[in-house]
């Protein structure tokens, strides 16, 4: 029997932690040429707990994943967000957790903040070397809106999709 998967906040004790591993996941995703400044952003949990929900996957007791559930415009880490949207950022798996349905998870756990805090569309930013990423967003209802793609830099380029979340929830 497979274990349970629990969704819930990031603990203050936990940030460090969940900091690792939200970096150790990009890194294995992206490879050694991840830029400093960014494995800094991806590791600082705990710098965005004030600004957003951090959501932690804890299976038998270890954190396998991380999210983190932009709330709206507003918020300092809001990234191209628009009037009525809430975001995803940073959602991050374990390597060794992969492919158990972590990222669904964690991904419907935000689907389910923004609908209940009355969001009309959820949007992210995925970078283009995260295939199964864009997968899984596809199979939760997520469309590309290529408009919306961009480029922090030169070696990143991130791929845009939103969820309209009038629509009915994902099963």
């Amino acid at each position: 029997m497979a274990a349970e998967t629990e969704i819930r906040p990031v603990g203050p004790d936990e940030a460090e932690e969940a900091g690792r591993l939200v970096e150790a996941a990009y890194r294995h995703l992206l490879g050694p040429h991840m830029e400093t400044d960014y494995a800094t952003e991806l590791a600082d949990v705990a710098g965005r707990m004030d600004a957003s929900d951090v959501l932690v996957a804890v299976v038998d007791g270890q954190l396998v994943g991380c999210v983190t559930y932009v709330p709206d415009a507003s918020s300092p880490l809001a990234e191209h967000l628009r009037e009525g949207e809430a975001g995803i950022r940073m959602l991050a798996v374990r390597a060794a957790a992969q492919r158990r349905g972590i990222g669904r998870a964690l991904t419907i756990a935000c689907i389910e903040r923004a609908r209940a805090a009355s969001r009309r569309r959820l949007f992210l930013h995925s970078d283009q070397q995260m295939p199964a990423a864009h997968a899984l967003y596809r199979s939760l209802g997520f469309q590309p809106e290529p408009d919306r793609d961009w480029s922090p830099s030169p070696a990143y380029q991130l791929r845009a999709f939103a969820l309209n979340l009038d629509e009915p929830g994902p099963a």
